[in-house]
């Protein structure tokens, strides 16, 4: 199956110098709801205004659904709905005139049954009439949300969606998007909350200083996540972990002072009291001992090392 976003070689470097995307590749499949996960200045924003031909790409190719956005802009453009992090909406227009107007935009036909019902789903029917300018910041996003599905998008893109939003429409947001995902919508959300990725997405990639470094499975990287690190600090240094211990995987620190210990806690069995009768037994003695949750960041520096080793 051909996938409905293929990215190649995709670079930006901005007039100033500063390279905001590195080369990126990057394959999204129809109807999958796909998190990019990033700190902020990582390059998201970057590269969906890219693909949703706001940006100019310094190299690279894109194609939405097999059409090239630079020689079938007005074709690809047509099959995105945006939803910015920016609150940008004409402030005296109406909700109704607002979401018509992006309608007729793109040269869909009239259809108020369909932009009532998804005022309806986003809790804005009642605001319909309303000026832009009278709503509160809650509200104003939810017409975003509105504006970017109202030419009925193949692809929509959430950038940074709840960021300054309340519970209710967060809510509101993820029903609408289990929606959409099953009417076949293809959906690309970029945050820098792992937390927000966790909930919907079925795959997530993490962008790094312009460069993609992890593309991997929900579910799959959720297994990492559950995983924690025993630090045992020695009372005296080691020079290598002993031979003895040997299938425990245990790191040693570079003074050789702290021996670590990885373990999964959503299992049933850590394996720390065994291996702290193992440790007596060989004799190392310790003064202390703590556990630290892998970030985000401690995991993917650490595939991004094993992958160059290999």
């Amino acid at each position: 199956m051909q996938p409905v976003i293929e990215i190649k070689g995709l670079a930006k470097t901005y007039d100033d110098g500063f390279q905001a995307l590195k080369s990126v590749d990057l394959e999204i499949s129809k109807g999958e709801i796909f998190a990019l996960l990033g700190p902020n200045g990582a390059g998201k924003t970057t590269l969906i205004s890219i693909v949703c031909g706001i940006v100019n790409a310094s190299a690279g190719s894109v194609a939405v659904a097999g059409y090239d956005i630079k020689t079938d802009y007005r074709k690809t453009r047509a099959m995105i709905g945006l939803v910015p992090q920016e609150l940008t909406t004409e402030a005296f227009e109406s909700v109704w005139d607002t979401i018509t107007f992006s309608r007729g935009l793109f040269g869909k036909p009239k259809d108020p049954a369909y932009l009532e019902q998804l005022l309806k789903d986003l809790s804005l029917f009642d605001k319909k009439d309303s000026k832009i300018m009278t709503l509160s910041g809650g509200m104003k996003r939810r017409v975003l949300i509105a504006k970017a599905l109202s030419h009925e998008p193949e692809v929509l893109f959430l950038d940074e969606p709840t960021a300054g939003v309340d519970v209710e429409l967060r809510k509101d947001m993820w029903n609408v998007v289990s929606r959409l995902r099953d009417n076949g919508v293809t959906i690309i959300l970029t945050t820098h909350y792992i937390e927000e990725a966790e909930m919907m997405a079925d795959r997530i990639g993490v962008i790094r200083r312009g460069e993609i470094i992890l593309v991997e499975d929900k579910k799959a990287l959720m297994h990492k996540l559950g995983e924690k690190q025993l630090k045992i600090h020695l009372h005296n240094k080691l020079d290598a972990v002993p031979s003895k211990l040997a299938s425990r995987n245990l790191s040693l620190s570079d003074d050789g002072m702290t021996l670590g210990y990885t373990y999964d806690t959503t299992s049933e069995r850590t394996g720390i009291t065994s291996l702290l009768s193992e440790l007596n037994d060989a004799d190392i003695r310790f003064r202390d001992i703590e556990t630290t949750q892998r970030s985000l960041e401690d995991i993917f520096v650490g595939l991004v090392h094993e992958e160059r080793e290999q």
